[in-house]
């Protein structure tokens, strides 16, 4: 079964450290871009929500996704 997330922490130490400080950097981009913005997981993935689903964030074995 696949690890199944409750925080955006728990999904970012699931990675090597070079990809943390990547997801960590997109994080707090996201943060400054929208400051009331909540946190949350969903598809199993990082998001903020802020009226719905603002933006997801992520990385995979062969790439990274990125917010447009």
């Amino acid at each position: 079964m696949k690890q199944q997330y409750k925080k955006i922490d728990e999904y970012i130490k699931n990675f090597p450290e070079d990809v943390q400080i990547i997801l960590k950097k997109m994080r707090q981009t996201i943060r400054k871009a929208a400051p009331k913005a909540e946190e949350v997981i969903s598809y199993q993935m990082p998001a903020f929500e802020q009226n719905g689903i603002l933006v997801w964030f992520g990385a995979f074995k062969k790439h990274m996704l990125v917010p447009e």
